[in-house]
């Protein structure tokens, strides 16, 4: 009797825990399919090269139109394009200070970043270059712009370059930007309506990569890629990322928190590996717009020397949370 009541036990203890195996199987599968991952997009318009301003920059997005900056081979001319997010139309904008269509002084061009100030529109250009001319302040009407604005970015004392700009948040007295350069990010203030001064950042954070995955899967080759600007959006930042012809963004939540350094979230993430421009589909800026579109504009060849298709574009199908 005892065997055969050590038998039944051992069936049902079996069975017990095959159950529990598909409990857990099933409760796996959601997870797994909740990973969302985009790799589709559509382009809504092309980029000129005005000037001999060929390379794209920096990019911005605003309720109407985005805003993307182009720079010639020295980086003494930067063109600022604004192309309206419903149809494609693309203005090259002018610079109302002198009635060209470049401006001499924003270096690399490298991120923008839009701003609303007692009714009137700013955007805020980092150039890349240390010393007083770290970060730029235009003031835009329409399709022209001005020079109103000029700031010394400073770190430990000491002058700094940054890649990257966005705006976190805006009091009754100060902007409150978050600055990058490479992987590292850092926070800092200037008076709401300064038109020139210091910005002394502190220290942000710092973002893992390398464990950063990306349908799934980490990127073998990720430090390799190159780091461009990056966009911001509900506590979260987009950052995009390129090597050749493959270009990818990966996302990081709670940046108003974020300290040390912060890992990407492994369940949303975006690439494009074009077969279309095999020489270079790279990434440079990224940005939400209403409705929760990510934006990018491009610089794309089909081989060295060719400077006829940067673009704008968004991903399909992604719409950010609110």
């Amino acid at each position: 009797m005892k065997s055969m009541f050590a038998r039944r036990m051992g069936t049902v203890k079996r069975f017990t825990l095959f159950v529990v195996f598909l409990l857990c199987t099933a409760m796996l599968i959601p997870i797994t399919a909740n990973a969302a991952y985009y790799n589709t997009y559509s382009t809504v318009a092309t980029l000129k090269n005005a000037n001999n301003a060929y390379a794209a920059q920096g990019f911005a997005v605003g309720s109407t139109y985005v805003y993307s900056a182009k720079v010639n081979s020295n980086n003494t001319k930067a063109v600022i394009y604004r192309t309206k997010m419903s149809d494609g139309t693309t203005t090259l904008m002018t610079n109302g200070d002198n009635g060209t269509t470049y401006a001499t002084y924003l270096g690399h061009a490298n991120d923008l970043v839009l701003s609303t100030i007692d009714g009137k529109y700013y955007m805020f250009v980092v150039t890349m270059n240390s010393g007083s001319m770290s970060l730029v302040k235009l003031k835009y009407v329409g399709t022209k712009y001005y020079k109103v604005g000029k700031y010394t970015i400073k770190y430990k004392g000491l002058n700094k370059s940054m890649s990257g700009v966005k705006i976190t948040s805006k009091d009754a007295k100060n902007i409150h930007f978050l600055f990058k350069s490479g992987r590292t990010l850092y926070r800092g203030s200037l008076p709401l309506t300064a038109n020139s001064g210091t910005i002394n950042v502190t220290d942000g954070f710092n973002l893992n990569i390398k464990d950063a995955r990306v349908n799934g899967s980490t990127v073998s080759n990720i430090t390799s890629y190159a780091f461009q600007g990056f966009g911001y959006y509900n506590d979260t930042i987009y950052v995009p990322l390129t090597y050749k012809n493959v270009s990818i963004v990966l996302v990081y939540h709670n940046i108003s928190t974020a300290s040390g350094t912060i890992k990407a979230d492994n369940n949303l993430s975006f690439r494009v590996t074009s077969a279309a421009f095999p020489d270079l589909f790279e990434i440079e800026g990224v940005g939400i717009a209403k409705g929760g579109k990510l934006w990018f504009n491009t610089n794309r060849r089909t081989k060295p020397g060719d400077t006829a298709h940067d673009g704008v574009h968004y991903f399909k199908d992604y719409s950010a949370p609110k």
